[in-house]
């Protein structure tokens, strides 16, 4: 039977170092030390195919064929420190003194060719937890604004690249609910 779901509300935001083998099961990495920080104006999926289409003089035959993926994910740090922004940064690096963590930006020869797993995981006791998975990096910048009577949000958004070898760039994971011992199982 499928069950219709409703998602009300946002979620929470990881960002991990990707390794050269993901784990099978990506929620595993959804552990508070992997949390970048508290999110503001929640989180935003998208993904974009572009199509070729040709067709005859007459418009009577047709053809269509994809030709380009473009996934993103974009959300808003509310709580964020120096080391949750070097990982939106191409050129970021953190050094350490006795008195303070300093993160330096820029500096093309500093390029990292870092990619890192981000999976957002919105709870949801009713119906099932879901996963938004990609693996990717932030190619928007960084923009830090300070204003008297807002909070700072730095907003990140994050390009996907493949994860594996079928070109997978995003995976949904639906939690399912646990089936209860007098439930019949299909095999």
């Amino acid at each position: 039977m499928k069950k219709e779901k409703i998602l009300l509300g946002s979620g929470k935001l990881y960002v991990i170092i990707a390794q050269d083998e993901l784990p099978e099961d990506l929620t595993t990495l959804a552990v508070e030390e992997n949390r970048i920080g508290w999110i503001q104006g929640g989180a935003t999926l998208e993904y974009k195919p572009t199509f070729y289409t040709t067709k005859d003089d007459l418009g009577m035959v047709t053809k269509e064929t994809i030709t380009e993926e473009e996934a993103t994910f974009k959300s808003g740090l509310l709580t964020w420190d120096v080391e949750s922004l070097n990982k939106l940064l191409e050129t970021g690096r953190v050094e350490t003194t006795s008195k303070h963590r300093i993160l330096k930006i820029g500096g093309i020869t500093n390029a990292k060719k870092q990619k890192y797993v981000i999976l957002f995981h919105h709870e949801d006791k009713t119906d099932g937890d879901l996963y938004v998975a990609i693996v990717g990096s932030n190619q928007s910048g960084l923009t830090v604004g300070f204003a008297k009577d807002k909070e700072t949000v730095v907003d990140a958004e994050f390009k996907a690249s493949p994860m594996d070898d079928e070109g997978t760039l995003i995976q949904l994971i639906e939690s399912l609910p646990a089936q209860s011992a007098e439930q019949k199982v299909d095999i």
